[in-house]
């Protein structure tokens, strides 16, 4: 598999390299909330540069329907890519039409330009491997090499992600490498105790996770809106809480089966609830075991917070994916944030696994130098540990 070493970084200079980059930031109109993506996208879009490759960055922005929307425009992650770059980006108002072509074009060695969201094309997302194909042939016209540095799309078999690398010559991008690098220290002979921390709402966006590491961990600390589900499994009430009822079994049998391994499940003792989403007027700490019938659960508890924290003391691999509760409500925060502080203390790898989980830390105020490695895709970590394989990072083995 080609890296994005010197060999290929000499071999770039006066070439147009297509870089496909993760720039699915979060918009308030057009205002960017959280910059952490583009920043994770700089130093290899900075390195191409200043090998004097001509760089042209594509990427998506949300789920727009294969149609262009004004809503999920690139114009604002250009004009903050040129901020971190430290140089003007240009940007193409297609993504390979007339604006694309004459944008590339012009540009000179160790200049960057942007297209416009990849999304605009249903050829981009397209089940039909003719129509996904036939945009990647448009994309890979605008090229003469490509770096894959998405590490969020590289789940997904799409036409920026996958078919263009079929169609010129290609490389790993440094945080795709780095991301795969930390994945592998999680599956393969992880320095132990190893702590596995699963939060978010779904038990079932985290089946595959569980089953895989059932066998890796030492040991699972469940939080978030999914330790419901496991509560109930061991007969508990639940009140109002997210519940996921066809899950009872395959919880139950998880359970058992880490018994067996000797993997410690540990849950929370205590639950932050309220009256209603967003309550934050009447939160209150119960027992996990005591939730009231009209109540839901938005947080572990503080008694939970501090005994997680304890679990991952002494750990020297750490794999977290998914916020203890509503960490965008300070009442429902302090979970998530106890997990965090914890991680921060970590005498070894400490993995925070994309998504909610990075957002959150970023929301909380932590300093993101003080984690062994923040994952700028949620999904791709996900599958990834699930054993399954990744599309876009298989394309690249030659």
């Amino acid at each position: 598999m080609n890296a994005l070493d010197e060999s290929f970084l000499h071999d770039v200079a006066g070439k147009r390299v297509l870089v496909r980059s993760d720039l699915n930031v979060p918009l308030d109109g057009t205002t960017i909330t959280d910059d952490g993506r583009i920043r994770a996208s700089v130093p290899t879009i900075q390195a191409l540069a200043n090998a004097g490759a001509r760089v042209v960055v594509v990427a998506h922005l949300g789920r727009p329907k294969g149609e262009p929307d004004p809503a999920y425009s690139l114009a604002p992650v250009a004009a903050r890519l040129g901020e971190l770059l430290g140089a003007p980006v240009a940007f193409a108002t297609d993504t390979v039409g007339a604006s694309a072509q004459e944008t590339v074009a012009a540009l000179q060695d160790g200049q960057v330009a942007l297209l416009e969201n990849v999304r605009f094309n249903a050829g981009e997302t397209s089940k039909d491997d003719a129509e996904r194909g036939a945009f990647a042939d448009q994309l890979a016209a605008l090229a003469d090499a490509f770096v894959s540095d998405g590490f969020g799309v590289v789940h997904r078999k799409q036409a920026s992600v996958y078919d263009v690398a079929q169609r010129l010559p290609h490389a790993m991008g440094n945080l795709v490498a780095a991301e795969i690098d930390v994945l592998r220290r999680l599956t393969v002979d992880p320095a132990r105790p190893y702590v596995v921390v699963l939060g978010g709402s779904k038990v079932s966006d985290k089946l595959g996770v569980i089953d895989n590491l059932l066998g890796k961990a030492d040991k699972l600390l469940i939080g978030g809106g999914m330790v419901f589900t496991f509560l109930k499994a061991d007969g508990h009430e639940v009140g109002k809480s997210l519940l996921e009822e066809d899950q009872l079994d395959t919880v139950r049998a998880y359970q058992a089966r880490a018994k067996e391994l000797g993997v410690e499940i540990v849950l929370p003792t205590d639950i932050v609830v309220a009256d209603s989403f967003g309550d934050e007027a009447s939160a209150r700490v119960v027992a996990a075991t005591e939730i009231p019938a009209d109540t839901l659960g938005l947080d572990i508890g503080p008694a939970s917070g501090a005994a997680f924290g304890g679990a991952l003391a002494d750990a020297k691999t750490v794999f977290w994916n998914g916020p203890m509760g509503v960490f965008e409500q300070p009442a429902f925060a302090e979970g998530t944030r106890a997990v965090a502080a914890a991680l921060t203390q970590v005498d070894g790898l400490s993995v925070v696994g994309g998504g909610d989980s990075a957002a959150a830390v970023r929301t909380l105020g932590f300093d993101e130098a003080a984690f062994g490695h923040i994952s700028t895709g949620g999904g791709a970590s996900l599958e990834y540990l699930e054993g399954k394989e990744l599309p876009g990072i298989t394309v690249l083995e030659d």
